[in-house]
């Protein structure tokens, strides 16, 4: 990728560009800030154009997918303070911060709860206690939830398991088989990674589960059970912190419902866990 500042580079070609292109530049020239935080998908609804066409226009500019211009994009037209958090300017002192980060997710978890798919919730946690295995998916901050997940589901008796690394998750989808569920988190739904677990599941003959905040993307279109929460976009953070809140939330609910179905099984193996763990304490 050239050294050339991002918003530069498209002033620089703006007299060489035609149509759609052309509008694509107009409008990020003209809406610099406000042009980083949207999903691909959100940006190309808002200027009238096709997401295909958006990422050539990327890749015209030199970079290699749509989240390294945002990257680009917000680096020059973002306060580096307002990158820490997903917020602006995020606590000038203990007791601000404090606020802050505690609105954001009380935020998101508000937002999610009024548009979640209550049927899909509930159809997943059938998946999860009746499914012969049960897989846990994630990639970075999403494989922390992944891993949450299997601290949920191991105490309920579900034949479960959540490798951390990128490659044990594709050799453990290798082993799926049809009686499987696979349930991946992805906030973006547009990770290479992540796709390829999904083309894996799907090739295995499993069911694949998505947990995502981008119901349009590439990844949910592939999900034969999708969960879309409303955590917000990664801003100029460049990540979502709140949507690991909301994701953890969906969790613990799926564990409750799950609970509720297994029954006594359910109760019986929980605890067995219990009198375990009992065991090491003082």
């Amino acid at each position: 990728m050239a050294a050339k500042a991002c918003l530069l580079e498209i002033h620089d070609r703006l007299p060489s560009l035609r149509g759609k292109e052309e509008a694509i530049a107009a409008y990020i020239l003209a809406n610099p800030r406000e042009s980083v935080n949207p999903t691909m998908e959100e940006l190309a609804e808002a200027i009238g154009v096709s997401e295909a066409t958006l990422f050539r226009f990327v890749r015209k500019l030199g970079y290699g997918g749509y989240q390294q211009f945002r990257i680009a994009l917000a680096t020059e037209t973002i306060d580096p303070r307002e990158t820490v958090y997903e917020l602006p300017d995020p606590g000038q002192d203990d007791n601000s911060a404090l606020r802050a980060v505690f609105r954001t997710d009380i935020e998101a978890l508000e937002r999610s709860l009024a548009s979640i798919d209550q049927a899909a919730v509930s159809r997943a946690a059938e998946l999860v206690a009746g499914s012969a295995r049960v897989l846990l998916l994630g990639l970075g901050g999403s494989a922390i939830v992944a891993l949450d997940a299997y601290h949920r589901f191991l105490r309920t008796g579900i034949d479960c398991i959540a490798p951390l690394d990128f490659h044990l998750q594709l050799m453990a989808v290798s082993q799926a088989r049809p009686g499987d569920f696979a349930l991946l988190f992805s906030h973006t739904g547009a990770n290479k990674d992540a796709l390829a677990l999904a083309d894996a599941v799907k090739v295995s003959g499993a069911t694949l589960g998505v947990i995502t905040d981008s119901p349009r993307s590439p990844l949910a279109r592939l999900a034969d059970l999708l969960i879309a929460v409303r955590a917000g976009s990664m801003g100029s953070a460049g990540e979502s912190y709140s949507a690991r809140v909301v994701q953890m939330a969906l969790v613990d609910t799926l564990y409750v419902d799950a609970m509720r179905l297994l029954g006594e099984k359910g109760v019986g193996a929980l605890s067995k866990m219990r009198a375990t763990i009992a065991k090491r304490r003082l």
